[in-house]
């Protein structure tokens, strides 16, 4: 299993926003957390995904790169996620391999 975090630092005012945004467009069965800093940097989101392998994350990554919306997701949200870039400054990615 791998653990992949997608790390923003939001632009002042708009970190609940995207979390809210972040939270409304992916799915709710349990592999997906978003998390707002406590302490840290301000303004940061992590979208953390379990995700059974690298392969799956290609999947993922492919269809994401498609530009077709997700067939689940509401119009609406899929709307919203069109504009997501102009909220945040910056990002990077993490992926880790969990040893169980």
């Amino acid at each position: 299993m791998i653990i992949v975090r997608e790390v923003f630092t939001c632009k002042p005012g708009q970190a609940s926003k995207f979390a809210k945004l972040m939270k409304a467009a992916f799915p709710k069965d349990g592999k997906t957390k978003i998390m707002t800093d406590l302490v840290g940097n301000y303004n940061t989101v992590v979208m953390e995904t379990e995700m059974e392998n690298l392969v799956a994350f290609e999947k993922m990554m492919e269809a994401y790169k498609s530009g077709k919306p997700d067939p689940n997701m509401d119009p609406k949200v899929a709307e919203q996620m069109s504009h997501y870039t102009e909220m945040y400054l910056t990002g990077r990615r993490e992926i880790y391999q969990v040893w169980d």
